[in-house]
């Protein structure tokens, strides 16, 4: 049987748990709205005519690699 401290440390533990887990949904959730923007950007982009659009362009990659791999490091955060 569980005393009451016991179930109330394993109330909160399972509280702080899930609470964790929304967080990281959430996170991942944003991070992958991100890569939709950065994609969509790149579409309207297309192959760059200026020197304005090459930037964008090359910007535009550089934060989609980025958010790519914390997006990847977040699942593999993921508990099983």
């Amino acid at each position: 049987m569980i005393d009451g401290a016991d179930g109330r440390m394993e109330t909160q533990s399972f509280a702080a748990d899930l609470t964790e887990r929304k967080r990281r949904r959430i996170r991942l959730a944003r991070l992958e709205a991100d890569i939709a923007y950065f994609q969509a950007r790149l579409e309207m982009i297309g192959e760059p005519t200026s020197a304005n659009q090459r930037t964008q362009r090359k910007a535009f990659e550089l934060l989609l690699k980025t958010v790519s791999t914390k997006v990847a490091k977040v699942q593999r955060e993921r508990p099983v």
